[in-house]
């Protein structure tokens, strides 16, 4: 399948870069794409609109390079289009139905990539069986969203159960336009989508035995095992220091005594301090936390700094 990339070059401040070149779960967003697309796709071609596109009877794959997917989306949706090219031979866009509530909750507000049209929200993802032709069909991609809360507040500040709630997608999906939504793919949609996949998939018994058996030869609690833990190479971790996954650590990474880390991405060669504390966050590469510094649903892009007691 040749994937067709059309480029939207609009720059997103405050960072001034396209959205593909702004980082997501410590990845520019253009190398995300491609990771997620590799099984799928041998060849690429960037066009600036769809009259570029050349003429052709192979299966494409034609999407903005603005856009955030995960992995399970994208199998869902061509799933779908494929089945549907098989039986109607019909080109296929995604679609979102207008009750699903990780679209309508995160992904609308501040952008125009997802937008209405009929009884469903579309975007500029599109599959082609044969080539581009003019007749296209929306295709529904249930994103699977999740009720998950993390704090219980007073009921004035809240719903009426004092429940401080998300609505979490376990397949993702965002149209990149401006600095929040890179908060949104980092944090809901992103880590905490991770983390409730994970949570998902403990409902079967063999994965759930599989992370209870490395917690058991590494002597371990359940969410410090390497089943949970990815740790990069040359990582000095103190032994006082709690690691909770889902989590990754990159290379280079240096974490001090009564640091916390709960289902985060640590990128490579950061350096957090004694006592600090990250949850639910990305932080990029070449970042510093001195002591006592602490972050909750936080992206912070390469080489940022955060002063201590923060």
């Amino acid at each position: 399948m040749i994937k067709i990339i059309i480029c939207n070059k609009t720059l997103i401040p405050p960072f001034n870069e396209p959205a593909r070149d702004l980082r997501i779960l410590n990845k520019p967003l253009w190398l995300l794409q491609r990771d997620v697309l590799s099984p799928y796709c041998s060849q690429e071609l960037e066009v600036s609109n769809f009259s570029e596109i050349p003429k052709t009877n192979q299966e494409l794959l034609v999407y903005r390079d603005n856009l955030f997917f995960d992995e399970y989306l994208l199998a869902a949706f061509l799933e779908s289009a494929r089945a549907k090219a098989k039986q109607e031979n019909k080109a296929s866009r995604i679609a979102f139905s207008l009750h699903d509530a990780a679209i309508a909750t995160y992904a609308l507000h501040l952008q125009d990539g997802i937008r209405r049209e009929g009884d469903v929200y579309v975007a500029d993802l599109w599959y082609f069986p044969n080539g581009v032709t003019e007749q296209v069909e929306p295709v529904v991609v249930d994103t699977l969203p999740r009720e998950i809360g993390y704090y219980h507040v007073p009921t004035y500040m809240a719903d009426r159960s004092g429940d401080l709630a998300y609505q979490i997608p376990l397949r993702a999906f965002l149209s990149v336009e401006s600095w929040v939504h890179l908060f949104i793919a980092d944090a809901p949609f992103g880590v905490i989508a991770h983390g409730a996949r994970v949570e998902a998939s403990l409902e079967r018994p063999l994965p759930l035995l599989r992370i209870l058996f490395s917690a058991l030869v590494e002597r371990k609690q359940f969410l410090s095992s390497s089943a949970m833990v990815e740790v990069g190479q040359n990582a000095h971790i103190d032994p006082t220091a709690i690691i909770q996954g889902p989590a990754v650590i990159g290379d280079n990474v240096v974490i001090e005594a009564g640091a916390v880390v709960t289902n985060s991405i640590i990128g490579s060669n950061v350096t957090i301090g004694q006592g600090a504390q990250i949850m639910a966050s990305v932080v990029s590469d070449g970042c510093y936390l001195p002591f006592r510094a602490a972050v909750f649903m936080t992206t912070l892009m390469e080489s940022a700094m955060i002063a201590q007691n923060a």
